[in-house]
């Protein structure tokens, strides 16, 4: 199995991350860098730098929050190690790029996940949708940031996204998913009058496609994406996980998103190839340039 280090030893990573690498057979978690966390058993740094120095490790996972990622990504793939950066994978466009281009050049494996394309009910989607001719389609993304992130200012601070964070996972599934592109047309942020990032949105994309995005959802939590077509309407929800046609739930088999992002590294750093792709991200920046600013409430943890 090959050794990696996982960095950034938060909620995700304990639930998520930590169970797919234990599990794998691809995989064993030779260390961790955190400033808090650790993961028993494990080796645990708290500098970056003293692992690249002291270990051979050649695969990096970073769980880091987007804006300091790019360093420690740029110090990894400098380092020869090969990188998987979770959603979103940077803080900006153009850093990502920056990052394919030195993984390129250094010949390692640069790998942006998007966890929720995983998801069961995804690829069984996109090839029903594939010849299918779309009439409209509706992302409902709405969840509580207070059961998800809890007390993690940062999501509401320049870079941190805002509801654009698990906003993204809808746009990873509709970019994925569609038959054809879509262009943002209009955009309403909500922003709380105490943060910088939005609360929420309402967005317009060209082919008659909307979507309502809020974190302030208390109760069930509502991850759906409707598709109108001409010969039926698909539904995935629960972030993908369940696929429905016409009402009818499909079998769309065993649901693991995380494992599957493990297996798909694998395969990259084997093959010595890359996988970089920013198109959710593209219309979080969209949204960002074109996007009319509200204000609401002021929003506390």
């Amino acid at each position: 199995m090959t050794p990696i280090c996982l960095v950034g030893i938060g909620k995700i990573a304990v639930d998520q991350h930590v169970p797919a690498i234990n599990a794998s057979d691809d995989w064993t978690l030779a260390a961790t860098v955190s400033r808090a966390g650790t993961v028993e058993g494990v080796p645990a740094f708290t500098d970056f730098d003293q692992m690249l120095s002291e270990t051979d490790i050649p695969v990096i996972s970073l769980c880091l929050p987007p804006v300091p990622r790019y360093a420690y990504a740029a110090k990894a793939i400098a380092a020869g190690r090969h990188v998987m950066l979770e959603k979103p994978p940077g803080a900006t466009l153009a850093e990502v790029q920056a990052l394919a281009d030195m993984a390129q050049a250094a010949g390692v494996t640069l790998y942006t996940t998007w966890h929720s394309r995983m998801a069961r009910g995804v690829a069984p989607a996109k090839a029903w949708l594939a010849d299918k001719q779309i009439t409209g389609a509706h992302i409902s993304w709405k969840e509580d940031v207070r059961r998800w992130h809890p007390g993690q200012q940062w999501v509401f601070e320049p870079g941190g996204m805002g509801v654009f964070d698990p906003g993204s996972n809808a746009l990873s599934i509709i970019t994925a998913i569609l038959p054809m592109p879509i262009h943002l047309q209009k955009a309403d942020l909500m922003f709380p009058s105490n943060c910088d990032t939005p609360i929420a949105a309402q967005l317009q994309w060209t082919e008659n496609v909307t979507g309502d995005f809020d974190w302030r959802q208390e109760g069930p939590q509502s991850w759906d994406i409707t598709v109108k077509t001409k010969a039926g309407t698909l539904t995935l929800h629960d972030g993908g996980a369940r696929l429905l046609i016409d009402e009818a739930e499909v079998a769309a088999g065993e649901d693991r998103e995380y494992p599957a992002l493990y297996d798909r590294m694998a395969e990259l750093v084997k093959t010595g190839a890359s996988e970089v792709d920013v198109s959710p991200m593209i219309h979080v920046a969209d949204a960002l340039t074109l996007g009319k600013r509200v204000t609401v409430e002021a929003f506390h943890f």
